[in-house]
């Protein structure tokens, strides 16, 4: 397979490019939740509340005149009032069977959801910054049964790290794949608030350990301790406990902007031990000013502006910090007795715990602490987010008001005494309006729309990673992105045209580092005809990237037209395979034919079809029935090239409509025995709906013991 070069390529001059040798197959195939659910106008405040009973299950059977708001202690007329349910009945998702499977069978692809799709919305946010060694053993398994068990179909879920870089805040997906490879990279963070042990062992302060030792200046310390040494080492754990406070928090803030604009309530469940939080003297829910109080503030707000409902559960489960370890050192503490320190133990387990509860009833969540099953902890979540009550009342002039109220605080009672009711603590006195209507920089936009999990859509763009591997530069991606000209403001310059875009990409590595990056802007100036070609066609831009080692990896790419300001994004999730280790296949190329065409090719007298390009087909993949598409790949590292078979599976809304039976791979007149190029076709008949479907390839090496290796792509059959 030939490599792409970096450049950006036009429709109708793209050079084509088939593999020199290669074997064709010709077959013939055989309750959405609403968009906005809190909403803060000047015309109209609306919040979701959530009724449970003595038992904890949802109440679904209440009425207008069974509730009453209350903003700032003032009564206010409810005049907006429904009640929504999220159909939670659906199957699991689970790996779909073939009519030829057998228990060695390679699952189905998953389906990719659509905007229409999407049932529930789901970010399970793992704290690292903050989970000690124990914990994250807990984490991952509950996060595994998740994914496994409890994943419904309409689900979009994403699994991320609060101490990764931004490219661990991966796309929304319903992609099992990509969620467990987001899983195995879930590790203890030695950096860390946490340590090996759900508590830390009770050492020797500071002042104990300096106490009566020789001083640099000459002299001897104090006996006793000196109390500047003490406060010291408090200022120094303070410090440290309050970074890695405001990381967790600051991620938790870019995964909340990036699920505003998903329709519907959406939920995050942090999985975290929580932080210190420092109280008034009154002891008041509120924290004092500081920089994690504001932040909770802030962080607070936005999730209830986007619609998202916190969760917190602590993976510590139920402990007893006030009994002593083994591992703690009690001998030789003399400024308090081992109770006493065993007792401040427990007071820090208690206080870190008081974060955990200001974030889930501040959004409508609730907190899971003290209890041994996470898995019970992800039931509640679900089970509460199956429906709520939307109320809705007429603000007015007051509430945005700086003047007079700066927070607005919401409560919200039964006249049903033996109901529970959670809902959103209040909201800062500005409208939604204003908040999204902030300027931004172009460079802002374009960098938030290439870290956002989510693509921007105001150009549409296509992304498709090609893994290659070459016996002399190894490991490579052709990262693929089809431009939508029909979204870009072309200026008239000279009878040509001419359009200008600064586009930024990145590729990172399953940690969120950045392992590739490029920031580039582009003047394109074109004729008459090949900008109309362009309008029809769209163009390609491709990006190589080398890969170092094996991985999951993440293509991000952003594009920003100077002209008319819009900014389009795309991220695809794509896995590297170790080359020594196993054999893998290629990503699959796309080239389409009509079938006069391809008769001719079959015959000999026609050549490769140049008008629509092996890039445009691979990076749009939209296709007309009544055409024959055609699909290259290679084989690496097959163990025994003769004992190769492969096979092809058509699949629709997660079912096989057409499964050839497996044949044999020709080997003759190939020369690299651990690269085998192979193709096939297939005829897309007239009679095979419009919509979406997935090619799919399986190849099979009898004299392995890892005998399948399989790769697949999405297309659209278009009328």
């Amino acid at each position: 397979m030939k490599y792409f070069t970096s450049a950006v390529f036009f429709a109708m001059f793209f050079a084509v490019f088939f593999l020199a040798t290669f074997s064709v197959h010709a077959q013939t195939p055989t309750g959405t939740p609403p968009d906005d659910v809190l909403k803060i106008s000047t015309t109209l405040i609306q919040a979701d509340v959530t009724v449970t009973d003595k038992d904890g299950k949802v109440v679904t059977d209440l009425k207008p005149e069974d509730f009453e708001i209350y903003e700032n202690g003032k009564k206010q007329e409810i005049t907006n009032f429904s009640f929504v349910s999220v159909d939670t009945k659906s199957a699991p998702t689970a790996p779909v069977k073939s009519p030829t499977a057998t228990k060695n069978s390679i699952p189905i692809p998953p389906i990719k959801l659509k905007a229409e799709q999407v049932r529930r919305t789901y970010a399970l946010v793992v704290d690292d910054l903050g989970l000690a060694f124990p914990s994250i053993f807990w984490v991952k398994e509950s996060l595994k049964k998740f994914v496994n068990e409890q994943m419904r179909e309409g689900d979009l879920v994403a699994i991320i790290r609060t101490g990764s870089g931004i490219g661990a805040l991966q796309s929304f997906t319903s992609d099992k794949r990509q969620l467990t490879a987001a899983i195995d990279k879930i590790k203890w963070n030695s950096y860390g608030r946490s340590g090996i042990s759900t508590f830390a062992p009770i050492r020797e302060s500071l002042k104990e350990n300096l106490a009566g030792k020789q001083k640099l200046t000459g002299g001897v310390r104090d006996p006793l301790g000196s109390e500047e040494d003490n406060q010291f080492e408090k200022e120094i754990e303070e410090f440290r406990n309050e970074n890695f406070s405001v990381g967790t928090l600051g991620a938790l803030n870019y995964v909340i902007r990036g699920m505003r604009d998903l329709p519907g309530r959406k939920a995050v469940m942090l999985f975290s031990e929580g932080f210190a939080l420092t109280f008034n003297e009154n002891q008041s829910p509120v924290p004092k000013s500081n920089r994690i109080q504001n932040a909770m503030r802030v962080l607070a707000d936005m999730a209830n502006r986007s619609s998202v409902v916190i969760y917190t559960l602590d993976p510590r489960g139920l402990q007893v910090p006030g009994m002593a370890n083994a591992e703690d050192n009690i001998k030789n503490i003399f400024d308090a007795s081992p109770t006493a320190k065993l007792q401040d133990r427990n007071d820090m387990f208690r206080e870190s715990q008081q974060s955990l509860r200001y974030l889930a009833y501040e959004t409508g969540g609730f907190p899971f602490i003290n209890q041994n099953s996470l898995d019970l902890g992800m039931r509640r979540v679900l089970a509460d987010q199956s429906s709520y009550y939307l109320l809705g009342y007429q603000p007015d002039d007051e509430t945005f008001d700086p003047k007079k109220n700066k927070f607005n605080k919401l409560e919200i009672k039964l006249t049903r005494p033996d109901l529970k009711v959670r809902y959103r603590s209040g909201f800062f006195g500005v409208t939604d309006e204003k908040i999204q209507n902030v300027a931004q920089t172009p460079q802002q936009k374009l960098m938030n729309a290439l870290t956002s999990p989510f693509g921007a859509n105001g150009i549409n763009l296509s992304l498709y990673p090609v893994y290659q591997n070459d016996a002399k530069t190894g490991d490579m991606i052709q990262a693929l992105v089809h431009i939508n000209a029909k979204d870009l403001k072309f200026t008239e310059t000279n009878g040509n045209r001419r359009v200008n875009f600064d586009l930024v990409a990145m590729t990172f590595g399953d940690n969120g580092i950045p392992v590739d990056k490029l920031l580039k802007n582009y003047t394109v100036e074109v004729g008459e005809k090949i900008y109309q070609n362009m309008l029809a066609n769209g163009f390609v831009y491709t990006l190589p990237v080398p890969i170092k080692k094996a991985g999951a990896y993440q293509f991000r790419i952003a594009l920003r037209d100077t002209n008319s300001d819009n900014v389009g994004s795309a991220s695809q999730f794509i896995e590297v395979p170790n080359f020594k280790k196993r054999m893998s296949v290629s990503n699959l190329v796309l080239d389409n034919f009509t079938l006069e065409e391809w008769q001719k090719i079959r015959l000999g007298g026609g050549s490769d079809n140049s008008q629509r390009s092996v890039l445009l087909d691979t990076t749009l993949r939209q296709f007309k029935g009544g055409t024959i598409l055609r699909y290259d790949y290679v084989v690496y590292n097959p163990k025994q090239s003769r004992s190769l078979q492969t096979q092809l599976r058509l699949i629709r809304n997660g079912k096989v409509v057409y499964e050839e039976q497996p044949t044999p791979i020709k080997t003759i007149e190939q020369t690299d025995l651990l690269r085998l190029q192979t193709a096939g076709a297939i005829s897309l008949g007239k009679n095979l709906e419009a919509g979406d479907y997935v090619l799919q390839i399986i190849v099979t090496d009898s004299a392995s013991e890892k005998k399948f290796a399989s790769q697949f792509v999405e297309f659209e059959i278009v009328e």
